[in-house]
């Protein structure tokens, strides 16, 4: 089976589906495994911080802001175990603790103070005064929340505190405190709230660093010069930065995206940026030959699910598809190879 960069252009567009089996033969999925990054907060730790929040409170009896301040001060970490039970990201409660006492707490705080205790969990905080009036705001606020949650069923709508340990109030949170939660309702609300989700939106970024890393790899050996741009980038020329340009912004002549999901809905997006890519490589006057060659990296079964999105890619980049199974054919036969110094 060979691949559609192996082959001359026309025959491939003669014949697209075998060269669409072949890309998807050679696709790989991670979406078991993601990069810890940093930040990460093992179990052991957490527990750390869940036991000195119980300890202070006397298991959750006594859950007033005076206690729940004092441990939080010791252990920071208590409070993304308070977030953990309230199931609210960082700038939800903070738009809550707004709210709730006319303290201006800021999504950007909320983020930036979580991002810290995660970084270094167990040492205490550099507490200024308006720092400690916000900190103070988010615990007035959980406080309030979990004494009278305010949850009534409805049949089209559910709460967010409609869960075990919440929808009663602290009387739910001291009850799996004390007895331990069953098994198959921390499997329901695992299935409502999609497992490590949390964790898995804080390093999206990281996975796609891997595939990014491997080319690197294969760019340097081979000696090549590149730009690899970052983040939201601008480029001249390019409303959106392609991943690498080579040799360089100036004058572009290789443009490779990298691009891994696990969502076919997610992979047309990224094959539609591939295509808008590849019409600004035309130029204006079809005489013209394209001014650079447009190159895809792919990875993830995202894209292994609509064969006619494989189609498009592999017409956009006229074949020059690849993933990380493929990576070691990427200078030869592509036109990397007349940039190779080694």
């Amino acid at each position: 089976m060979r691949f559609p960069f192996e082959v001359p252009f026309d025959e491939v567009a003669r014949d697209l589906d075998p060269y669409v089996s072949a890309i998807f033969s050679s696709l790989e999925s991670e979406f078991l495994v993601m990069p810890k990054g940093t930040g990460f907060i093992d179990y052991p730790t957490f527990e750390q911080g869940y036991e000195a929040l119980k300890r202070a409170t006397c298991g959750f009896l006594e859950f007033s802001p005076e206690n729940v301040l004092r441990v939080v001060q010791e252990t920071p970490l208590s409070l993304v175990v308070i977030r953990a039970i309230l199931g609210l990201t960082p700038p939800e409660w903070a738009y809550l603790a707004s709210q709730r006492t006319g303290i201006d707490v800021t999504q950007s705080f909320a983020r930036t103070l979580d991002r810290t205790i995660r970084l270094d969990p167990l040492r205490s905080l550099p507490g200024s005064p308006k720092m400690n009036q916000r900190i103070e705001a988010l615990i007035v606020a959980a406080c309030q929340l979990l004494a009278s949650p305010g949850v009534i069923e409805q049949e089209d709508k559910l709460h967010r505190f409609d869960k075990a340990d919440t929808k009663h109030g602290l009387d739910g949170v001291r009850s799996l405190a004390a007895l331990g939660a069953p098994y198959a309702m921390l499997l329901y609300e695992r299935f409502l709230g999609r497992p490590f989700a949390g964790h898995r939106d804080s390093v999206s970024e990281l996975v796609g660093d891997s595939l990014e890393s491997a080319i690197e790899s294969v760019l340097v050996k081979a000696g090549i010069s590149y730009r690899k741009t970052k983040r939201a980038e601008r480029i001249a020329g390019f409303d959106q930065a392609p991943d690498f340009i080579i040799p360089s912004e100036f004058n572009p002549q290789v443009v490779i995206e990298a691009k891994i999901t696990e969502d076919d809905g997610t992979a047309r997006d990224k094959v539609t940026r591939v295509q808008h890519l590849a019409s600004l490589s035309t130029s204006r006057s079809p005489l013209e030959k394209a001014k650079f060659e447009v190159i895809a990296c792919i990875g993830g079964r995202g894209f292994g699910v609509r064969r006619e999105d494989m189609k498009k890619l592999i017409l956009a980049t006229s074949g020059k598809v690849f993933t990380a199974q493929t990576l070691g054919y990427l200078v030869e036969h592509t036109k990397l190879t007349e940039y190779r110094s080694r």
